[in-house]
């Protein structure tokens, strides 16, 4: 029998240290002309997740479909489930605000409206946080979305959940029209470590 001697990177020389709040894991930056997923995968060292309490994505993202706007979606764990997933989300482009919300959507974890083909060189900004990821609870995300597209600006904020009590393991992102995700299109996770020290 093998014994995973492993320690988290907040051990240092067998003493708790207090690391930095968030640890960057992993960068993908769409490379080419586009590509039709982006996937980030627990692994090990400071990229094996089970040692933080949130992740953190941060994510500049167009996408190639043929309109003003498309949306961005993601299942967790290789978990396509339609059952599994629901949302609420907030809406506004500075003259009108919308809200909306469905259970058991086939589209995952939503961010909402990015910037697509017609909003030429616009790129929209996505800050995803997923919480308690290792918790055996229920997981919520929280996804806050801004675009110009080419002048006709958009906000939103969604709450998401991931109806699972399993660990978040792997991320995969996905235009939720089918189209591909623009080249440029950049993905930066982080993982946020629990507060492991008194002040």
């Amino acid at each position: 029998m093998t014994v995973n001697t492993a320690t988290p990177d907040y051990i240092v020389d067998s003493t708790l240290t207090d690391g930095e709040a968030w640890v960057p894991l992993a960068t993908t930056v769409v490379s080419g002309t586009s590509t039709a997923t982006v996937t980030f995968t627990s692994t090990t060292g400071a990229n094996d997740w089970s040692q933080y309490m949130d992740l953190i994505l941060i994510i500049y993202v167009a996408s190639l479909r043929a309109t003003a706007d498309s949306q961005l979606k993601c299942f967790l764990s290789g978990d396509t489930t339609t059952t599994n997933y629901a949302y609420q989300s907030f809406v506004g482009d500075g003259s009108s605000a919308s809200a909306a919300g469905a259970t058991g959507v086939s589209t995952g974890i939503d961010t909402r409206h990015i910037p697509a083909a017609s909003s030429t060189n616009v790129f929209g900004a996505i800050k995803m946080n997923f919480f308690d990821v290792n918790s055996g609870k229920f997981k919520s995300v929280i996804t806050n979305t801004a675009s110009d597209r080419d002048g006709a600006g958009q906000v939103s904020t969604t709450g998401n959940l991931w109806l699972s009590q399993a660990p978040i393991t792997s991320i995969v992102f996905s235009d939720l029209n089918g189209a591909n995700i623009t080249a440029d299109s950049r993905f930066d996770l982080f993982g946020v470590l629990p507060r492991m020290v008194t002040a």
